[in-house]
């Protein structure tokens, strides 16, 4: 009998198309004779969509591998089931029965996808899931954190700074004092929880620094800024 693998994409960060990419290469990949995929998406809202309207986000060519039976559940919107005798399942918030699933396949990336947060409402649901737990996956996400251990490891790192965007917004002159206080420039500025390169910037005079955190800015509560190696 197949495994039923519930792909999970989409999200609310800064990543959410690039996930929707990563989804369609999961299920193009997956050895369909072992495994049967439910695809399910959030919206960036927050929203648990439907396997129906999940699909309705990948490309047709990918769809095709989709079973039918998953597809039948229109526009009925998704929870988690907390309960530990109802294993691996997705229910309805519909009189339309329950969409089980044998383990969970995260691909979201940045904010609410690799930063534990999911992994540990995966724990809370007794979910098996493909990836890092729920330590590993916030240690990870975060980059200050992530530097700080691997400093106490022993491990090499570039210099850097960090900053809150509330510390930038009250006193920007004094948080590029800090900044260039221990970085030469160019550095690079980035959001502390994102990836894929998103909100990144090089900055190689006042200006463009300003111009970099602003856009950092957009995307997370904390920045970082690295010297350019």
């Amino acid at each position: 009998m197949k495994k039923r693998i519930g792909v999970i994409f989409g999200g609310r960060s800064g990543e959410h198309e690039i996930s929707i990419r990563s989804a369609k290469t999961v299920v193009e990949q997956i050895d369909r004779s072992k495994f049967d995929v439910i695809p399910i998406a959030i919206a960036k809202d927050g929203r648990w969509l439907s396997p129906f309207d999940s699909a309705a986000l990948l490309p047709d060519s990918v769809r095709e591998a989709i079973p039918d039976d998953t597809l039948a559940y229109g526009d009925a919107r998704l929870v988690l089931s907390g309960d530990p005798g109802i294993k691996g399942l997705l229910q309805t918030d519909r009189e339309m029965g329950t969409v089980p699933i044998d383990v969970a396949f995260p691909v979201l990336h940045g904010t609410f996808g690799e930063d534990g947060t999911i992994q540990g409402l995966f724990e809370m649901a007794d979910i098996p899931y493909v990836g890092c737990g729920v330590l590993g996956s916030s240690c990870g996400m975060d980059k200050v954190a992530m530097k700080v251990l691997f400093k106490a490891a022993g491990l090499p790192i570039c210099k850097y700074t960090w900053f809150t965007r509330k510390e930038w917004e009250t006193d920007a002159g004094a948080v590029r004092d800090k900044i260039l206080g221990s970085l030469r420039y160019p550095v690079f500025v980035k959001p502390a929880n994102l990836g894929s390169s998103v909100g990144v910037s090089r900055a190689d005079d006042d200006d463009s620094l300003d111009n970099a955190v602003n856009l950092a800015a957009k995307y997370d509560r904390k920045i970082v800024v690295e010297e350019a190696l």
